[in-house]
């Protein structure tokens, strides 16, 4: 009886000793921040779209992972600060909503990654070593194709036919400029089209941008990523119509707010593809690893109503070629 006793003691003890502690066990939460240069409801899809690629994936949010969102509301100025905030909270990964975000989490850190929802040239712009090999702790997804500056140009010359001079709108302080504004300037070359270039800077630049514009006798303008296009694509699209001017913008939101033409990368695709990069992070792959991924889906999207607004017609062959109308 006594060793009956004694067996059962033993096996109690070891139960005490290491059951409850597994049980007790939390799961590890990982932390993981996520920087924008706009508000969130300046780009709902992008964040959805990140959410959905962490889902596919088996990520919750406040059960196996939490989201640091941080948003600076179109202040650039802002980005230092909140990317050195996400490193004092010590998040496992950083996701950079575009080229001015990745810059702004590159000077405060070089031990966490970086995973990049987009940028425009991110070897031209020194965040990676190459597209095949990174190098250092940053990756993610380029939404650079060169071809899209020639599509965009092109579908400029079949709404407008009698098209020579184009006001083309970028921002010389965006890491990834130079290189669309090279390609742009190849294609108006291939397509017979002068170019004007204006740098748009600052909020304040807007307007008088769009008055130069018309003062140059441009027939169109082409739009490159300016970070402002969407945190002011309402008076974009409103200025586009008092000067009469066709626009194709760098980003499809500005279509939803009464643009004429987009064209170019699913940028949603490219956040819902981010979230893979997280997760191999996450499970141990360093960024210096993992290549950067090009863009794979496009859309073109047409605006009948900013179309009527500026007394322009939209050839059938080119409304019948839109992945979406917005009438």
């Amino acid at each position: 009886m006594n060793h009956k006793v004694i067996l059962f003691l033993l096996a109690a003890s070891v139960l005490i000793c290491f059951h409850p502690a597994e049980a007790q066990q939390p799961k590890k939460i990982a932390r993981i921040g996520f920087l924008s240069a706009l508000s969130p409801d300046g780009v709902p899809a992008w964040l959805e779209a990140f959410r959905q690629g962490l889902g596919e994936l088996g990520y919750v949010e406040g059960k196996n992972i939490v989201i640091e969102w941080r948003y600076a509301e179109g202040k650039l100025d802002r980005l230092p600060a909140l990317a050195a905030e996400l490193v004092r909270l010590k998040v496992a990964v950083i996701v950079s909503g575009g080229p001015a975000v990745t810059r702004a989490a590159k000077e405060v850190t070089s031990s966490i990654p970086i995973v990049m929802g987009f940028d425009n040239d991110p070897v031209g712009s020194a965040f990676v070593a190459s597209l095949a090999r990174p190098g250092g702790n940053i990756t993610g997804l380029s939404n650079f194709a060169p071809e899209m500056s020639g599509k965009r140009l092109e579908l400029l010359k079949e709404i407008v036919p009698k098209l020579s001079r184009v006001a083309v709108l970028g921002a010389s302080t965006q890491p990834g400029n130079a290189q669309m504004l090279k390609e742009t300037e190849l294609a108006a070359g291939t397509f017979g089209v002068q170019l004007q270039y204006l740098d748009v800077l600052s909020p304040k630049d807007i307007e008088s941008v769009f008055r130069a514009a018309s003062n140059g006798r441009a027939d169109a303008i082409l739009m490159l990523s300016i970070p402002l296009v969407l945190s002011h694509r309402t008076q974009l699209a409103d200025l586009a119509v008092k000067r009469r001017l066709p626009v194709i913008y760098s980003q499809p939101e500005n279509t939803e707010a009464g643009g004429l033409m987009y064209y170019g990368v699913n940028t949603p695709d490219l956040f819902r593809r981010a979230a893979t990069y997280v997760d191999k992070i996450l499970k141990g792959a360093k960024p210096a690893d993992l290549p950067v991924e090009q863009p794979k889906k496009f859309e073109f999207i047409i605006n009948l109503k900013a179309a009527k607004q500026i007394g322009l017609t939209i050839p059938p062959n080119v409304l019948a070629r839109a992945d979406r109308v917005i009438r």
